[in-house]
């Protein structure tokens, strides 16, 4: 019960996950990211061993396509879940197991992948697939959540009887060449986890500039609730 959005930008050498899901606290459980290697998830029937595993085999510049092949092997489970891969060179790898709940499937493109289970249909993943590729001036953090938006509004998730499921976790991580550019959000518990998301996301970005004056010109830097109450338009709104 879980849609993802996931994304390498060979020319920022930028990497990152987008999901979101009925499911408590999945920023900590499905997406995996490491810096310059790869970005992945594992989810459906969560197996979050899968990640560290994974990305062992990645760090040796090893196929996707042989990487899902190796979890295949090593998973007595895997045809319950579902694993996507994407190298920093922007090559896809996609499973979607046989016993995964409906309806579930993904669509991969250039660079990029959309995905999911217990859907509303195939509308969630062509919705976002269609995002993706509309969005191309954006960045990709800015892609990614895009996308997520576009997977709710097409439908989500839905449960048995074709009842909405809402999105009460979403995490936003992304992975560059400069650390200090990184995103990793999360929003563990939320009756709208992906508008909660978005929230923090355009909260979060007004701030990077600082965090950037903090880690390379400490000297230079004011106190952070100063440089709040001239940058950041939400600290100076009203209060009560």
């Amino acid at each position: 019960m879980t849609f993802t959005a996931i994304g390498a930008c060979p020319e920022s050498g930028r990497l990152g996950v987008g999901i979101a899901t009925y499911s408590i606290g999945v920023g900590g459980y499905c997406p995996f990211v490491e810096r310059g290697v790869a970005a992945l998830s594992t989810q459906a029937f969560a197996n979050p061993a899968l990640g560290p595993e994974a990305m062992t085999v990645l760090r040796t510049n090893a196929d996707p396509e042989r990487t899902l092949a190796g979890l295949a092997e090593s998973d007595t489970g895997f045809a319950w879940r579902q694993v996507v891969i994407a190298s920093a060179d922007g090559r896809i790898a996609a499973h979607t197991g046989a016993h995964t709940r409906p309806w579930s499937g993904h669509v991969t493109g250039d660079g990029f992948a959309v995905f999911g289970n217990v859907l509303a249909g195939e509308e969630t993943v062509r919705a976002m697939a269609e995002t993706w590729r509309n969005r191309g001036g954006d960045d990709l953090p800015e892609r990614l959540l895009a996308a997520l938006e576009a997977g709710r509004d097409a439908g989500g998730q839905a449960a048995a009887d074709g009842s909405h499921l809402a999105e009460r976790s979403s995490a936003l991580i992304v992975r560059g060449p400069d650390i200090v550019e990184d995103f990793d959000l999360r929003v563990d518990l939320h009756d709208d986890a992906v508008g909660e998301l978005r929230r923090l996301y355009e909260r979060y970005r007004t701030y990077l500039p600082y965090y950037a004056l903090r880690a390379r010109a400490p000297s230079q830097t004011p106190p952070q609730d100063a440089w709040a109450r001239e940058n950041d338009p939400a600290d100076r709104a009203p209060k009560g």
